[in-house]
């Protein structure tokens, strides 16, 4: 069984009158290769006739956003003409390479209802050789993401990427990603293998758990050594939930700044220069 190294505790971090918790980087743990970012949003409640996400048009470069809509909605647009609306269970897939704009707000139904909002924003590296890669946009609801029911019922996994239990997920990532939120009854138990050379990404979402012998609760991310090949879950409480992931390390330098995740200071500098001089594409409201 693979050892836990470190359980890190997402630090609060709101965005105007959004909940924020950061689980990644903090000030225990920068990255774990190739997962560089993570924000839990909510859960929380708005009003009717809100004004919803802040996230307006933004450039990104050099890595892909991974969103997990639990509750809300997200209206995704971007400069490469993608848009969509994704609700409830559903995920967005989006690739930066080299270079887009891109928003997420609320949808105009949301803002003007209100309700529940629970979301989550992974940011995954690219490596080198895909850094410059043409930028693509996956928007999946819900009901195309396939449920793989483990454990007589009391574990269900939603596959994003990868595959598990013998399904594939509803998305064939550029690299060699598995990702999945997976839902507990109290008592339900998921084993899996993950080669030790394989990067694990375990965020507690909801619920308290016992994983690899530590018991760990809800907002914190678990840090593994590479050590082991088992990962097992118990839920300790019902309405337990879990972002599951794991992908080879890249091993290449890190230079992050701003909304750009480059190899090299140098590739940032061209980065913003590129942004400036318009080659990301053209915002249309």
């Amino acid at each position: 069984m693979r050892t836990i190294k470190a359980q890190h505790r997402a630090q609060s971090a709101p965005i105007a009158d959004l909940t924020t918790f950061r689980a990644l980087p903090t000030n225990s743990v920068e990255h774990l290769d190739p997962f560089l970012f993570l924000n839990h949003h909510g859960p929380q409640v708005y009003p009717a006739r809100n004004r919803g996400l802040p996230f307006g048009p933004h450039p990104h470069r050099g890595f892909e956003t991974v969103t997990f809509i639990l509750e809300g909605d997200i209206m995704h647009q971007d400069s490469g003409g993608h848009q969509s609306i994704i609700g409830p269970g559903g995920i967005q897939w989006m690739t930066a390479g080299r270079g887009l704009i891109h928003s997420e707000i609320s949808s105009d139904a949301f803002k003007q209802t209100g309700g529940p909002l629970e979301i989550l924003q992974l940011w995954v590296n690219l490596p080198a050789r895909l850094k410059m890669t043409e930028p693509r946009y996956i928007g999946v609801q819900e009901d195309a993401i396939p449920a793989v029911p483990l454990d007589e019922g009391r574990v269900t996994v939603h596959a994003v990427s990868g595959e598990w239990g013998g399904t594939a997920g509803a998305v064939q990532p550029l690299t060699d990603m598995s990702l999945a939120t997976i839902d507990f009854r109290q008592g339900g138990r998921l084993e899996q293998t993950i080669p030790a050379a394989r990067t694990i990404f375990c965020y507690v979402i909801r619920g308290r758990f016992r994983i690899n012998g530590q018991e760990t609760e809800m907002r914190r991310l678990l840090e593994f050594n590479p050590d082991g090949d088992e990962f097992q879950a118990e839920a300790l409480t019902d309405d337990a939930v879990l972002l599951l992931g794991h992908a080879e390390p890249f091993q290449e330098p890190i230079v992050a700044y701003g909304p750009f995740v480059m190899n090299s200071e140098a590739e940032i500098r061209q980065s913003y220069a590129d942004y400036q001089a318009g080659k990301f594409g053209t915002w249309q409201e």
